[in-house]
């Protein structure tokens, strides 16, 4: 969910995204090789380069505002290249990606909400050092994954749909966890269209300032808020139901557009894990159905399978790392599966009967595995 998550070509863009983050200051060129300085502020971004070159770019990103901020790099038409969430106040990150030659606008965004800050950034042509060919295999393999995943979701929106439309508030319920699971494995591929993501999966307080909760809020959020806090299902439901399905089938055509490269699915695994740092552990996503743990269980997931195909290459260039990748996502996934009501599916204990203690339990278990998981794209690519 948007106050998003991370685009598909989350990685690659978001080096450009970032790199060009001068909302309104414009500096010297990146050479190439050199890193991008990226500042933020609540009203400014600045940057140490203006274009860079194709290639590799590794973006340095510090948040000096008040709140936390998003960069993006988009295309003309709106679409994500690339995006990094939650930059806190007084926060550093480091981001490696690839990036094509073209025309972008980057957009920062404080307070991860509005049109932003814009600038165009000229990425130019280049010397692009030739590609492991096993990162293309990766990358051919996570694109079938992302689209089986669309296609699969569909049929369970549907289903979740049909119980809405019949007036089954228990019915629809049971279906609401399951549909979305294959959203949640693949948030970076799906945000990349930044119009389908605020339609399908924002909250009530993720909305833009000026729209309107009873008119502009539309998607599985809603329909929850319906659902399980007002208990009741009415025309708009009914028709809020078939938007669902409608902007899903959407999101499903659109996949195989999706760009995607080897730095980007690292870059996703690891904004999966920030999602559901900042959204599942804390019990914001499913506030009113507290189904978040099989949310959180989707995104360990979606994680999961961009780093196994990408795990090859990382192996054979940092082993120590994926030593303990693999360490830390079979602890997360064991501590998981404590709470699964049913082995065989994912049914999992409802969030509110969670406690304190627990809760940070695996807030602790995400943070030993987002840590190490943030040094996946530079392993990749070395």
């Amino acid at each position: 969910m948007r106050a998003v998550r991370l685009s598909v070509v989350t990685a690659a863009a978001t080096a450009a995204a970032l790199a060009a983050v001068t909302g309104c200051t414009e500096k010297s060129d990146a050479k190439g090789g050199d890193a991008i300085q990226v500042t933020a502020a609540d009203s400014t971004c600045d940057t140490s380069a203006k274009s860079v070159p194709a290639g590799q770019v590794t973006l340095k990103i510090e948040n000096k505002g008040s709140k936390a901020t998003e960069v993006e790099i988009v295309f003309p038409d709106d679409r994500i290249v690339s995006e990094k969430e939650n930059i806190g106040p007084g926060t550093k990150y480091t981001l490696t990606a690839e990036v094509k030659a073209g025309s972008y606008e980057i957009a920062c965004r404080p307070g991860m909400k509005g049109h932003g800050v814009r600038q165009k950034l000229t990425v130019t042509g280049g010397k692009v050092a030739k590609r492991d060919p096993r990162l293309d295999k990766a990358v051919a393999a996570y694109r079938e994954y992302a689209q089986t995943q669309a296609d699969e979701t569909l049929p369970k929106a549907e289903a979740f749909a049909k119980a809405i439309k019949a007036g089954d508030i228990e019915a629809a319920k049971k279906e609401f966890a399951t549909s979305r699971l294959g959203w949640e494995r693949t948030e970076p591929v799906a945000e990349s269209f930044g119009d389908i993501d605020p339609k399908v999966d924002v909250r009530e307080d993720g909305l833009e300032d000026g729209q309107d909760p009873a008119k502009d809020w539309t998607g599985w959020h809603r329909l929850e808020k319906s659902l399980w806090q007002d208990k009741k299902i009415g025309d708009r439901e009914k028709e809020l139901a078939d938007q669902l399905v409608k902007d899903l089938t959407d999101w499903k055509e659109r996949v195989g557009k999706a760009e995607i490269t080897p730095t980007s699915m690292a870059n996703g695994a690891k904004e999966l894990l920030d999602e559901v740092a900042t959204g599942k552990v804390t019990g914001e996503e499913d506030r009113y159905s507290h189904t978040d743990l099989s949310d959180f269980k989707g995104n360990v997931e979606g994680a999961q399978e961009a780093y196994e195909l990408l795990k090859p290459v990382a192996k054979e260039n940092d082993a120590a790392l994926t030593t303990e990748l693999d360490k830390q996502f079979t602890a997360l996934n064991t501590l998981l599966d404590k709470y699964r009501t049913d082995k065989t599916s994912y049914d999992f204990t409802s969030y509110d009967k969670v406690g304190d203690a627990d809760r940070k339990e695996l807030s602790d278990a995400v943070n030993a595995l987002a840590e190490p998981l943030s040094k996946l794209a530079a392993a990749v690519v070395k």
